[in-house]
């Protein structure tokens, strides 16, 4: 295969990775990076999805001894069922909403203004979760969230479905602005992201095979193995991060890369409609 190719896809995977648990939108990244590398056929937006997998193997080996004793204590423990139940309830609306829109959000929403928008509004919607009393946090783990708690998380992680959202960031941002501490969010977030991105990758695989062949293999292999990479040194340091720090800096960012998002539109240098 093409050297060049394979550059290309080590690249993509870096951005995926270090932008897939960020709250900065991991797809308005790889727009940028696949316009400016010339990377935007339709099997690269099968990439694109696909390679989220690799991420998620970062998580399932950070999180490794949670998703363990969850499952060896799943038949006896009713804190392990009611964990692995409100990631089940959380990840169901995705779903639902995803099979009912995901046609007319990628047909009409994938525009420069609707990317920009988002990118700016989530950044001061951040501003204002991060301004808010330490008094209104009343879930301070995962293992203390409701049902009801769940449902919320999944329902604003379907804000993501429009582009430059943030899959992190809405569930992040979300439960914060339900009651859950940082640490609790993010938790949740990084639990949630397992079901909900493996399965839009192996989704689009199937829903998109005919466009791949076996001489795809070492094209998707090296942007997994780089997106793994990426997000393994991404989760371990987000999470010491959130420990002491803010997410406004992300905030700040977002605005930043909106304006950007503008500016690169308007003047052609990127094509965001591709």
């Amino acid at each position: 295969m093409d050297t060049v190719l394979l550059l290309k896809a080590a690249i993509m995977g870096i951005v995926e990775g270090l932008t897939e648990f960020l709250p900065i939108s991991s797809t308005g990244h790889l727009i940028l990076a696949g316009s400016l590398l010339g990377f935007t056929d339709e099997k690269a937006k099968v990439f694109d999805i696909a390679i989220q997998t690799g991420a998620i193997f970062a998580v399932v080996l950070v999180y490794w001894e949670k998703i363990r004793s969850t499952l060896v204590e799943l038949p006896s423990s009713r804190q392990a069922q009611k964990f692995a139940l409100n990631v089940l309830i959380g990840f169901l609306p995705a779903v639902v909403l995803a099979l009912i829109f995901g046609k007319f959000i990628k047909a009409h929403l994938f525009t420069p203004t609707v990317v920009a928008t988002t990118f700016i509004l989530g950044g001061f919607i951040i501003l204002w979760a991060e301004r808010r009393p330490a008094s209104a946090t009343r879930v301070h783990s995962v293992d203390d969230m409701t049902a009801l708690d769940a449902l919320k998380v999944g329902l604003v992680q379907c804000l993501a479905m429009i582009p430059g959202t943030s899959r992190s960031g809405s569930t992040i941002i979300g439960g914060m602005l339900m009651g859950l501490s940082r640490k609790a969010a993010t938790d949740f977030s990084f639990f949630l992201a397992i079901p909900t991105l493996i399965g839009a990758g192996v989704y689009s695989l199937y829903k998109e095979r005919a466009l791949l062949s076996t001489a795809d293999i070492p094209l998707f292999a090296v942007g997994l193995v780089f997106s793994f990479i990426s997000a393994w040194i991404c989760v371990r340091w987000l999470l010491r991060y959130i420990s002491s720090h803010s997410f406004v800096p992300f905030a700040w960012y977002r605005i930043a890369f909106g304006i950007i998002v503008l500016a690169t539109a308007y003047s052609g240098l990127v094509s965001w409609h591709d």
